[in-house]
Formats: structure tokens, C-alpha cells, sequence
């Protein structure tokens, strides 16, 4: 079993964001309200990861010291942890992905004449959803299947793609982040706009546990 982190201020700065995000249910979120990246850039340490968004580590620690015991920590036997993966997350980015495009196709038809629009989004989130449909298959079909036989010698060269693929995709996501300022609408914006942008936001953070599930709970468990 994965050992909390003893929730007492000051305690984090000088540990990995990634541990802290496997160890202490509900840092995640904390992570995601201050734009810390706890998935492809998580080995660094939190003070150095604050320190780079700008974000005031004395407020982040007080947060994470703060979180209440009990919240639902990454499943403890590997076979649950990938199914959760593939129901919760698989399942979520192959329903929702097509609607966000079809959302913001119509939002940069619709609204393509002001500053704030968009452009390319839908281009972006079609690319996304590609390269996330291929990555998950790979998983589907070839990791997951090893790991529920409990390994292989070479598992390590799948993993390495995979951790590999995640960096690409969370620089997709940074992407996303400019385009949309943060997932932000603009004064003004239409109801299509507004539920556009939230689910970006959604997107965002799904995709940004997911990985981070895989690259800091999952693929250790392999040894790699």
C-alpha cells in the first residue's frame, strides 16, 4: 500500500510533484486550481514546479495540508486501477471528444470575426482525439493485456512509448490552454462558447489524471 503523506505545512516543497500526487488523495485537484503539471512534468519538486507558474507555494502547501483523509485513493490491486482507467477515462475522452469538436466548429463558423475566437480549436481537438484513439488502443491491445499477466521482461519498451506519447500529449494540452485562455470565455460569449470552454476544462483535467495515474501510480508497479 502507498503511504500518505503526513498533511503538515511546509512538509512538500522539497518533494516531487508526482509523489505527491500518487500519495495524497486529493492533491490532484490542488495541482489543477494552481496549473502545476503533477503528470509529464511531475519529477520536479513542488517549490521549483510553484516557482515556474508563478504560483505561491505557502497557498499550495496550506491546501495539501489541509485536504480531509478519506478521499478515494488509486485502487490498490492492478487489475481494478486498469479497468478504471479504461472505464473512467478511455470511456470519457472516446464520448466527449467528438461533441467538443463538433462545439467549437461551430463556435469559430459562428463567431470567427471576433479577436477572441478560437481559431483552430477544432483542428487541435480532432488531432487530439486521434493521436488519443491510437494511444489508448496501444494500451488496450498490447500494454494493459501484458500487465493483467502480471508483466512481461520486455514490458519496459511499451512503457517507454507510452510515457513518451503522454509528453506529447501534454504539450497538447498546453496548447489548448493558450487557445482557450485557460478555458476561459470571453465577455459575451454565447451558451455554445461557455459549454465549449467547460469542457476543455473537463477534458484538461481528465486527461492530465489520467496520465498521471499511468506514468506515477501504474507504470511503476512495472518497475519502470
Amino acid at each position: 500500500m502507498t503511504e500518505t503523506l503526513a498533511p503538515a505545512a511546509g512538509a512538500y516543497a522539497a518533494r516531487p510533484v508526482a509523489e505527491i500526487a500518487a500519495s495524497l488523495p486529493g492533491a490532484t485537484a490542488v495541482f489543477r486550481r494552481h496549473k502545476l503539471d503533477f503528470c509529464c512534468g511531475g519529477q520536479a519538486p513542488l517549490a521549483e514546479a510553484a516557482a515556474a507558474r508563478g504560483a505561491d507555494l505557502g497557498a499550495v502547501e496550506a491546501e495539501l495540508a489541509a485536504l480531509m483523509p478519506g478521499e478515494a485513493a488509486a485502487p490498490e490491486a492492478t487489475e481494478d486501477l486498469i479497468t478504471l482507467i479504461e472505464t473512467r477515462y478511455h470511456a470519457t475522452h472516446r464520448r466527449e471528444l467528438p461533441e467538443l469538436v463538433r462545439l467549437a466548429r461551430r463556435v469559430e463558423a459562428v463567431h470567427g470575426d471576433r479577436a477572441e475566437a478560437p481559431h483552430g480549436l477544432a483542428d487541435l481537438l480532432s488531432e487530439i482525439g486521434v493521436e488519443l484513439e491510437e494511444h489508448m488502443q496501444k494500451e488496450e491491445q498490447v500494454l494493459f493485456p501484458l500487465m493483467r499477466r502480471g508483466g512481461h521482461p520486455m514490458i519496459g519498451h511499451p512503457i517507454g512509448m507510452m510515457r513518451h506519447e503522454h509528453d506529447s500529449h501534454g504539450a497538447q494540452l498546453r496548447a489548448l490552454d493558450a487557445l482557450t485562455t485557460g478555458g476561459v470565455p470571453p465577455e459575451g460569449a454565447c451558451n455554445t462558447w461557455r459549454a465549449l470552454y467547460a469542457g476543455t476544462r473537463k477534458l484538461t483535467d481528465d486527461l492530465m489524471e489520467h496520465i498521471h495515474l499511468e506514468n506515477n501510480v501504474l507504470f511503476p508497479r512495472f518497475g519502470a
